[in-house]
Order: C-alpha cells, then sequence, then structure tokens
C-alpha cells in the first residue's frame, strides 16, 4: 500500500486478487490540519489551519511565561484548547468492511467526530482508546476525522501533561467477523528449562447479519520467525452479533527465557478461518518466563532472585515535549543500564505502547502505573472529577493493551492518594474494585499502589484493612515504616515504589532480603514541578534532560552495578539560591548544585576542596599531579571515599583495585579559556523515521581538549545532506529559549543538537559554531 504525502489519502482494502485482506493496518500519523483556537471547529475553514504530522505536542513550542496558568507544576508552558482535522477517502468498494480509529493518546480531555458525527470523550490524556467509524463513513467521498484536545483548566496535574494528539494513530479495517481490540491474551503458566506451556485466549466478534462457522489456528513463532508450536481449534459457531470466546493450549520445547540479559520474545498468531480461509488474523508478541514476589525473599524471575533496582520515569522527552520519538528513551534506558538500573516505574501513568515494546526488547522490568489521584483531588483540574466514572474503564483498557507485555510484572492503582486521609472506608472500597478490575483483566500480575504516609494518624493502612487489598504492598520513602510493616506482618511481600538517592534507602534494600527493590525518584529530569521561576523543570535525576549522567548518579552506580567503576565528584557546601555552574558567575537562578564533574573550581588559588570517589571496587588509591594521596579500603556501609585535597590545577585521578588488579581509572583535568567546539554522536546511522534521533552533543573545550564548565557560549548548529536540525536542548533547567530552534547556550561546557533523517538515502553533515572558538563538523549517514 502506497501512504499519500498529501492530504487526501485513498484507502484501498481489496488485494488485486480480489481476495479479501484479513486485517489492515496503517499509520494515521500524517497529513493532518491543526488550530489552537477555543471555538467550534466547523466555524474554521480548512486555509486557517495549520499543516502537520503527529504525534504533536503544541504547549512545548512555548512561549515559557510566569504568567500561565500551568505553573511551574506545568513547566510554566502553554494549555488551552486545540482542533485537529484530517480528511481521507475509503474506496467505495470497501461496502462490508468494518473500520476503526485506535488513538494511543491525545492530552487531554478529547472528544473525537466523523463527517460531523460525535464518537465520544475520553478525558484521560495518558490512556489508550479507539472508535469504530464504519457506518459513518462516506464510501468514495471525503471524510473527515476532527479531534477537540482541552487542557485549557489549569493548573491540572503536578507535572508537565504536553498537549494535543502527542501519540500515533492508526487506521485498521477488518471484516464483519473479526478478533476483537485488545481480546488477545498469551500467557506462560509452567515455564521451565525444558518446556513452556503456552495459553491464548481471544474473543471474535460476528457484527454480521449470519451465524458463521470458524475454526482458530495458533502458531508460536521464535524470534527468527521459525514455527515452533502449532494447533487448530475445533469448529467455533459465532452468530451474528454475538462475541464468542476462544482458547487454545500450546507446548514450547527448550524455551528460550526472557530476562534481563536475554529479553527472548516469541510471535503468537491468531488466524480466524471460515470453510478454510482466513477472515482474521493477529500477531502478538510475548515472552516466556516466570516471576514471582516471596514475602521473605523478594523478587524472582526465571527461578533467579535478584533485587528489582527501578528508576521512576516522566513521560517527556524534554525539547520535543510529550511527542517523543522512541530513539529519545532507547538513549535514556541504555545511559540508565549502565547505572545498574534494571526497572522503570511509569510515574504515574501508562506509558506509550511503544516503550513497553522497548522495553520487552531491551530487558527492563516495569511498574505499570495508572493514576495519581482517585477522588481527591491535587490540582482543581485533575483527574479527580473524571475517576467515579472513568477509572474502572481506564484500568480495564489499559491492562488489556499492556498484559501481553513480559517487561510488564506488577501494576500500580495509584501514587500517593489521599482518598485514605479523608476517608478510610471508602478508600478502601475504592481500592478493592481497582484491584478486582485489574485481576478481571489480567489474573497473572499483582497489584500494588505507592502508599503515601501510611502510618500517619487517620489513615493507619497497615492498621486498618487497606494494606491487605494489595497483593504487593508498595510505600513511598521511610523505609524502616515499610520493613517494619513486614515485621508485623511476615506474610506481606514489599516494594519501595519511591525512593530518595541517600545511603539509608540503598542499605534498607541491601540488608533485607524482604525488600524487593526500590524505584528512585527521578530517572531523568523531566519538565514541571518546578520550586520557582525561572526554573521550569526538575533536576534532581540520574540523568540530566539531555541523558548525561549527572554526578550523583555514579554513587547509585557503585551500589547497583557489577561492573567496576571509579568516579570523582567535587562537593562544595550548599548555598540558597547559588546558580548550577561551577561558580563562575551568580546567575538569579534559585536552584542549588553541591556535586560536580570537574577539576575547575573558581578559585584556582590555594585552597581546600572535597573530593568524593564513588566506586564499587575494594580499594581506591587518589593521585594529584602523579602524586599519592593514599589508598581507602571500600567502607562496609557502601558510603563514599573522602579525601581533603589541597588543590591544584592540573589531574586528578583515581586508580580503583581488586585485590592487586587495576580494575578502573577516572581522572579529571583544570580547563583552561575555551577554545574550540567539539561533536559527539550517540549513533553514526539514522532512518528516515519519525521514531529516530541522533543526540549531536556540542563541548566547549580548553587548547588541550579539557570540557570548559563555566562556558555558556552560544552554539550555532547546522545541517547540509538528508536532515534537519529537529530541536536543541541542554541541562540549563531555567534556559527559556524555544527548543524549536538551531542555536543554544552551552550549559557547564554542553548543549545538545536533536537531529533527524529527512530522506531515505544519503548523509547529514552537522556543524557547529560560536564567536570566538573554532567550529567542529560530524557526519552521520542515513539508512537506506
Amino acid at each position: 500500500m502506497t501512504k499519500s504525502r498529501t492530504l487526501l489519502i485513498i484507502v484501498a482494502l481489496l488485494a488485486s486478487s480480489g481476495v479479501a485482506q484479513v486485517r489492515s493496518t496503517i499509520s494515521f500519523d500524517n497529513d493532518w490540519l491543526f488550530q489552537k483556537a477555543d471555538v467550534e471547529s466547523g466555524n474554521l475553514a480548512d486555509a486557517t489551519f495549520r499543516k502537520l504530522d503527529v504525534p504533536h505536542d503544541w504547549s512545548i513550542e512555548g512561549p515559557f511565561d510566569a504568567k500561565n496558568p500551568t505553573a511551574g507544576a506545568g513547566g510554566y508552558l502553554p494549555s488551552g484548547v486545540g482542533w485537529y482535522r484530517k480528511h481521507f477517502r475509503i474506496a467505495a468498494d470497501q461496502k462490508g468492511k468494518h473500520v476503526f480509529i485506535e488513538f494511543d493518546g491525545v492530552m487531554a480531555n478529547s472528544d473525537v467526530w466523523i463527517n460531523g458525527f460525535h464518537l465520544g470523550k475520553r478525558p484521560n490524556g495518558y490512556v489508550s482508546f479507539g472508535y469504530e467509524l464504519t457506518d459513518k463513513l462516506k464510501l468514495g467521498g471525503d471524510n473527515v476525522i476532527t479531534v477537540r484536545a482541552d487542557n485549557s483548566g489549569q493548573p491540572a496535574s503536578r507535572w508537565y501533561t504536553g498537549a494535543g494528539i502527542y501519540r500515533h494513530i492508526r487506521l485498521v479495517t477488518t471484516n464483519a467477523l473479526h478478533l476483537e481490540k485488545w481480546s488477545t491474551f498469551v500467557t506462560t503458566p509452567q515455564v521451565n528449562a525444558n518446556e513452556a506451556t503456552i495459553k491464548i485466549a481471544t474473543k471474535i466478534s460476528n457484527q454480521s447479519e449470519k451465524n458463521v462457522p470458524t475454526t482458530v489456528e495458533y502458531k508460536i513463532l521464535d524470534s527468527n520467525g521459525k514455527v515452533v508450536a502449532r494447533t487448530e481449534s475445533g469448529a467455533v459457531a459465532v452468530e451474528s452479533g454475538e462475541t464468542g470466546v476462544v482458547d487454545s493450549e500450546l507446548k514450547v520445547a527448550n524455551p528460550a527465557l526472557w530476562s534481563l540479559e536475554t529479553p527472548n520474545l516469541y510471535k503468537a498468531v491468531v488466524t480466524v478461518l471460515s470453510n478454510g480461509k482466513p477472515i482474521d488474523s493477529e500477531t502478538v508478541s510475548f515472552g516466556i518466563r516466570s516471576f514471582e514476589f516471596v514475602p521473605a525473599t523478594g523478587f524472582w524471575l526465571n527461578g533467579k532472585n535478584f533485587k528489582i533496582k527501578g528508576a521512576c520515569l516522566h513521560h517527556d522527552g524534554s525539547a520535543f515535549g510529550v511527542a517523543v520519538p522512541l530513539a529519545v528513551w532507547e538513549r535514556r534506558l541504555n545511559e540508565l543500564r549502565k547505572l545498574g538500573v534494571n526497572a522503570i516505574r511509569t510515574a504515574h501513568n501508562p506509558p506509550s505502547p511503544e516503550f513497553l515494546d522497548l522495553t520487552d526488547r531491551m530487558g527492563f522490568l516495569v511498574m505499570d502505573e495508572l493514576f495519581d489521584q482517585w477522588t481527591g483531588a491535587k490540582n482543581p483540574f485533575d483527574y479527580h472529577k473524571d475517576f467515579p466514572e472513568w477509572s474502572k474503564i481506564d484500568v480495564a483498557d489499559t491492562v488489556r493493551r499492556d498484559r501481553n507485555h513480559p517487561s510488564v510484572i506488577i501494576y500500580s492503582a495509584g501514587n500517593e492518594i489521599r482518598d485514605n486521609h479523608a476517608d478510610q472506608e471508602k478508600a478502601k472500597a475504592t481500592l478493592r474494585g481497582l484491584v478486582d478490575t485489574f485481576h478481571a483483566n489480567d489474573p497473572t500480575r499483582p497489584v500494588t499502589q505507592a502508599l503515601f504516609r501510611p502510618n500517619i494518624e487517620g489513615a493507619r493502612d497497615y492498621d486498618n484493612g487497606l494494606a491487605e487489598i494489595l497483593d504487593v504492598v508498595g510505600q513511598n520513602y521511610r523505609e524502616k515504616e515499610i520493613l517494619a510493616a513486614y515485621k508485623q506482618k511476615p506474610t506481606r511481600k514489599i516494594l519501595g515504589t519511591e525512593n530518595t538517592h541517600d545511603l539509608n534507602q540503598w542499605l534498607a534494600l541491601r540488608d533485607h532480603p524482604e525488600y524487593s527493590g526500590q524505584f528512585i525518584w527521578v530517572g531523568v529530569d523531566y519538565l514541571g514541578e518546578s520550586a520557582a521561576w525561572p526554573n521550569y523543570a526538575y533536576g534532581k535525576g540520574l540523568l540530566d534532560r539531555t541523558a548525561m549522567p549527572r554526578p550523583v548518579s555514579y554513587q547509585r552506580q557503585s551500589w547497583w552495578s557489577d561492573k567496576p567503576m571509579v568516579y570523582i565528584a567535587r562537593r562544595v557546601a550548599p548555598a540558597i539560591a547559588s546558580p548550577t555552574d561551577p561558580g563562575y558567575e551568580v546567575a538569579e537562578q534559585k536552584r542549588t548544585q553541591t556535586l560536580f564533574g570537574d577539576w575547575t573550581p573558581k578559585n584556582l588559588g590555594p585552597h581546600e576542596e572535597n573530593a568524593e570517589i564513588y566506586s564499587n571496587c575494594d580499594e581506591v588509591e587518589l593521585f594529584l599531579n602523579g602524586k599519592s594521596l593514599g589508598s581507602k579500603s571500600k567502607p562496609v556501609d557502601d558510603s563514599p571515599r573522602n579525601w581533603k585535597v589541597n588543590f591544584e590545577s592540573g589531574t586528578i585521578n583515581a586508580v580503583g583495585k581488586n585485590g592487586v588488579k587495576v580494575v578502573a581509572e577516572f581522572e579529571l583535568k583544570t580547563a583552561g579559556r575555551p577554545a574550540k567546539i567539539i561533536l559527539s554522536a550517540d549513533k553514526t546511522k539514522i532512518a528516515n523515521d519519525w521514531n529516530d534521533v541522533v543526540y549531536v552533543e556540542a563541548t566547549v573545550v580548553d587548547a588541550n581538549g579539557v570540557v570548559v564548565p563555566s562556558a555558556n557560549d552560544m552554539i550555532s548548529f547546522a545541517t547540509s545532506g538528508s536532515g534537519i536540525v529537529a530541536a536543541v536542548d541542554s541541562a540549563d533547567n531555567a534556559d527559556h529559549d524555544p527548543f524549536q530552534a538551531s542555536q543554544r547556550h552551552a550549559f557547564q561546557g554542553r548543549c545538545i543538537a536533536l537531529i533527524k533523517a529527512n530522506k531515505s538515502t544519503g548523509q547529514i553533515t552537522v556543524t557547529a559554531s560560536a564567536p570566538g572558538l573554532a567550529g567542529a563538523k560530524i557526519t552521520i549517514g542515513v539508512k537506506a
């Protein structure tokens, strides 16, 4: 099928042979019209709309403004109403086909129309949904799909939500008899090294005017596409207007298990046949694995016991807003994995479906979280007003969408819910209803909740029965409380759902086998939840918004990673309203930074510096300009190794040893004056695909190639060839220049350009320049 790049697309749904396709799924992302306006869409002519493709987040285009009603929680970015419109045609000979539209997410309070007919609304901007278009289509004529997205009610969230059709859309066409959406459910109830039992259940919907005798074929394909199991059902009679439930069981010999180290994936192909001919078919990716939470010993995967070392993630991609190319998540996850992270909590909402595809492929565990509030409001216009009507629907749809992902090991019914502080009995009834809905749609996974101060007066969740409703008891922070809750009732399975970077929280996990794991707040800096203008982002992640590890992340790496490592941080005393640069120039930014990854303090004269060494090595020796400052053994409590160092310009380096063998080294050098720009890219090739992007990092260095941490030069980027600068960014959470630009101030010597391909062949040359600095260029290939 050829996809036209014009506003009018033709959807042809018959194969040239005249045999009906069993199912057609095409991207519906291209050729939309957009208008930001709080008026009736019918009053706006097409000519007044802007042409664009989705996914699209119009809010990230700014501008930042302290007066925006989203305030610091929403990153001081704009809110309002956006209208989207798309024209398309479906061939006249498609009568009898059934056509559906699927949205992965629209932010927020969406309404959808087809040819002026209102299909429905969906308040929750994080939930995937869809509608059938069949009866309202003009076959052979012009059809218009219209979407209204409204986030004008503010404040509505504690973090940046974005605005618009920010996830993908598909158009799905089936025969009248077809597999029901999200009904295919693959489970692996029995798994061992020799054999795995695979159960597949699905639903067949018959929207034709007659009863249709069918059979169902089930095939299991390994990662190479080889059929490793096959079976076929007996006759299945699905009456007109009814839905039939069918299931089957298959055996896979010597299964390749899904694990963190080897995330092997299989495909289940379910085909509905009538008189031997395929009527509908669906392919579902899944993994073969077993897991469990055990009260006394924590988490087990495929018979292996280990700690869940997780990070919480919000859903924005910084410069891309919430319309995030998958390559951004892949880079972030790769960097987090280097730090020892093995799990992700999707805080505090369901992620995009392709994010879970990625965690499946990369081998991360996932806590799939649903809500940040129930009926108790955290903001005047948040989800609390829609919770009574929509919560169980949103749970059911999300679980049915996500339950085949092997990376998903647990659901969360909510984060820091306040309902129990107001009415314990009502809160327990609400939680029971949610847990029952989770289990009704997926009985194979446990449900938790990130409990909020469960021991305060008026709650007492560990005494009043609320904690017992959960399959796994989760709690944010206060590790002593959750460990005491286990001691109080040793049948409890416990998990840290949100935790700080602090040493005592790590020791609680390290030293207690019953404590299954923790999720650090936060994995990556994110837009919103700002303390005050001019900051518009939260800045205490393991990674900054450019996916660069912060110094504190290496302390986490020393605790969580098995790979030998050593890192030097320079710790300074905290100061109120201090800048986050190394002290060269006071900026009007209310933020603090106490750790720096450089050996270039403002004062280059004689003074004392605090060198903080993070390492998992048995022994670390520190050197300054070749002179040993002594060795220190690994502390029993995993705390950093600290030296008071009389500062000298030059080189400070740390050598890590296990026994007598040197296994890790790290050094910092004092920087001179800025001299030039160097460019690096996180990959050498890119595809001409919306989901692909290359991070090109510009670093300001001195004549010897040492990063100058005080450099804040305005770096101008340009491209030639087959690509564009899609956005620019830095780790400065108070830089109000637009992301959709080709220049950015360096922050602590660094900034990035995010490069996309606009052709399917050739190469992209990226150049970077700044007044007074020698420029640089780099070339990226485009995948054919």
